[in-house]
């Protein structure tokens, strides 16, 4: 559970990234805002499917 909150925060901190980088025009800010928020969805995407193999294992 802590992971799937660390991931959301990861999220949200890329957005803010992003929208600060194009409000200042830095491209560079926007960058690192993309790719913290997809850091984030991918660590999320990835403790969903531990979840799921631990749930088949555990009814195996």
């Amino acid at each position: 559970m802590l992971g799937g909150l660390h991931d959301r925060s990861r999220q949200a901190a890329g957005n803010v990234k992003q929208a600060a980088g194009k409000a200042m025009d830095k491209p560079r800010l926007h960058a690192e805002g993309v790719a913290q928020e997809r850091k984030g969805e991918v660590q999320q995407a990835l403790g969903k499917g531990k979840d799921a193999v631990k749930k088949v294992v555990g009814k195996a």
